[in-house]
């Protein structure tokens, strides 16, 4: 069935768009990714213009998000102490990315960006994990045998140390921040939930148990891609509504499945998919 979709000023499928919420939100819920880093670029190929693609799928994310973090809180998967650090640095990284998009969209190089920054990170970050993830695989059978980068001399010397019980670490809360800080530049320009990159970040930094890292991304995925559509909606105008109804009704069906799924999958498994 065709619709209109009155910001993007096209029609499309709308059996479509609720396959690609379901899919994109299965990912969220197995993974710990919002699964932007996707419904972007399948938005883009549909013809959706990239900024209101960028601005309304973050609605998609939010419900996604959403749906399952509650799944992965009643199963006891969140470290809130050390997502509530993460969520503090997102907050004011989505805030100085809204303005970032805003300058790019006023010089005309919104379009350009974009692409080239998701060919950028999405391959950096997908060879780094696929590699360190057959190695651990060849290595040890499978088993997690990884050294956090916490313990790095000069992530180690940073001030601020705290503990975080559920996730038995003793670091500093500036690396969960920063962290955090760039998840939510990321929210706010590319319209991304930013979990591609949080969830290694969480693994291979942090050290957080592989069980609790898609949960507590989630959560800072949630909180962060509120602020994130809101501004665009806001400052940019580029939120469709119909869109982003189609995307979230697929998107929470395909979230619950994922939960499902994510605890039947080893760590070193999840990251070779992912």
């Amino acid at each position: 069935m065709q619709i209109y979709l009155p910001v993007a000023e096209m029609a499309v499928q709308a059996e479509l768009l609720l396959l690609l919420g379901m899919f994109v939100g299965f990912l969220s819920g197995v993974f710990g990714v919002g699964g932007g880093f996707m419904m972007s670029q399948f938005l883009i190929f549909l013809g959706v213009p990239p900024a209101i693609a960028v601005g309304t799928q973050a609605n998609q994310l939010v419900a996604a998000s959403l749906s399952g973090l509650l799944g992965h809180m009643k199963r006891g998967d969140v470290d809130f102490k050390i997502g509530g650090l993460m969520l503090s640095g997102s907050i004011i990284g989505s805030v100085i990315g809204v303005l970032i998009f805003r300058l790019l969209q006023h010089f005309g190089q919104i379009d350009l960006v974009i692409p080239v920054l998701y060919v950028l990170l999405l391959g950096g970050m997908g060879m780094m994990m696929l590699a360190e993830s057959v190695s651990s695989l060849m290595k040890k059978g499978g088993e997690e045998v990884r050294k956090p980068l916490h313990d790095h001399p000069f992530l180690a010397r940073l001030p601020y140390k705290m503990r975080f019980p559920r996730s038995r670490l003793y670091i500093s809360a500036l690396i969960p921040a920063a962290i955090g800080f760039v998840g939510g530049l990321l929210v706010s320009i590319l319209g991304i939930g930013g979990g591609f990159l949080l969830v290694p970040a969480m693994i291979y930094i942090l050290g957080m148990p592989t069980l609790l890292v898609a949960g507590t991304s989630l959560f800072q995925i949630l909180i962060t891609t509120m602020v994130a559509t809101i501004m665009h909606a806001v400052a940019n105008h580029t939120v469709d509504l119909v869109l982003a109804l189609l995307l979230i009704i697929g998107g929470v069906v395909g979230a619950q499945v994922g939960v499902r799924v994510a605890r039947r999958i080893r760590g070193v498994y999840a990251r070779i998919i992912l």
